[in-house]
């Protein structure tokens, strides 16, 4: 879903056919176009800090119990942790709670003109029943602008004829694909401990909506397999997820965590063709630079499933970032983040399409591979002390 704008006449390499080719350039190219998939950061956002909060509960209070039993030494050693919120149980929060936040983002990368995306506003409620059982709902949104889009000559295809009947320039194109995602997502926390191990069980149901460039919309023309097709809500979708998250590294200073989440479609839509079960999979590590402040890094794998998508794009991502506590209830939160998929390429749009001659009467098109988006992220926010994330 991206938007095309000519703001000067491109240059083009024309064979005589593409005459009309030119016109459907001109009036039909600036109305919005689809734009593939994008990395998805929302499951990892809500599902694995609520985890990491409970094992980190769980595994502190275990700590202190063994402590208490020791010489001073020892206390002093596990007291380097981030001291465990007032309130908090060992495990999930108890009670409601909640965690607010503002998010800025700019651009990296080849993007053309850079400048700030479009703001976004998360917000998560929980209610905790005991440090074992606990619900939320959360809505997120996040902004990015593909790279790719801005640069590189292209061909142009007339539907029917075989060769391309020219080229076109898109770095003399004005491109909009300033994608906003917005998830609202359902979730049950579920602790579970074996033996010594907690692991953390999260049912989660996700649903996003999308839109790009100045149409906000998501019902847009996109090319498959050469030809448009046209009505279909192509960012809009709906998934059933099963995430289970466990510890690996619990140190005075850090902590890591990995999650595994078999994810499926709620059901198919547009070219979806089949629906076999997606693994996302998230590596968690942190640094504890004192009591407010820690820096981290989340690799992970991920699966798009659009409704443009026949078969799921396999994103693979990072988030890189650091947080500092401000005051009791607020954080600022800075992350820089990148991923694209595997299984699409190339990164951007390869080629226009045209349905028929007069092409100016008819959808043009962009033939888009994978979409890479790399962005630098700033929050703002407030929350309950038991569940900021320090």
């Amino acid at each position: 879903m991206d938007q095309l704008k000519i703001r000067r006449l491109p240059r083009f390499s024309l064979a005589p056919p593409a005459v009309c080719a030119l016109f459907a350039i001109i009036f039909t190219v600036a109305t919005p176009r689809f734009a593939r998939a994008d990395s998805d950061g929302a499951l990892g956002s809500q599902v694995v800090p609520a985890a990491n909060l409970a094992i980190k509960n769980a595994l502190r209070s275990a700590d202190s119990a063994k402590d208490s039993t020791q010489p001073s030494s020892t206390t002093q050693t596990s007291s380097a942790y981030p001291k465990i919120p007032s309130g908090a149980q060992a495990g999930l929060p108890v009670g409601f709670s909640y965690t607010a936040d503002l998010t800025a983002a700019y651009p990296v990368g080849n993007v053309g003109k850079a400048r700030w995306l479009p703001g976004g506003v998360d917000a998560v409620a929980s209610y905790g029943f005991n440090p074992r059982w606990r619900v939320s709902a959360s809505y997120y949104e996040v902004q990015h602008y593909p790279v790719g889009f801005d640069s590189g000559t292209v061909p142009l295809f007339i539907q029917g004829l075989g060769p391309p009947v020219g080229t076109v320039d898109l770095g003399t194109a004005g491109i909009d694909v300033t994608t906003k995602d917005r998830f609202t997502i359902f979730n049950v926390e579920r602790l579970l401990k074996f033996g010594k191990l907690p692991v953390v069980v999260t049912p989660t149901y996700v649903a996003r909506t999308s839109t790009v460039g100045v149409g906000h919309q998501d019902v847009v023309a996109f090319e498959y397999h050469g030809f448009p097709e046209t009505g279909i809500h192509t960012r809009t979708a709906q998934y059933y997820s099963l995430a289970f998250t466990l510890p690996f590294l619990s140190t005075p200073k850090m902590f890591g965590t990995f999650t595994i989440a078999p994810t499926w479609l709620t059901h198919l839509a547009g070219v979806n063709q089949v629906n076999h079960t997606q693994l996302y999979q998230i590596f968690y590590v942190e640094y504890n630079l004192n009591a407010k402040t820690k820096v981290f890094i989340q690799p992970q794998a991920s699966r798009d499933y659009l409704p443009a998508d026949p078969y799921a794009q396999h994103i693979y991502s990072y988030f890189l970032g650091a947080s500092e506590r401000v005051g009791k209830n607020g954080f600022v939160q800075a992350v820089l983040n990148s991923g694209g998929p595997s299984n699409f390429s190339p990164y951007g749009v390869s080629s226009l399409h045209c349905l028929a001659l007069p092409c100016s009467q008819n959808p043009v098109i962009p033939q888009v591979g994978g979409l890479k988006a790399t962005q630098f992220q700033f929050q703002i926010g407030i929350g309950s002390p038991s569940v900021l994330p320090f």
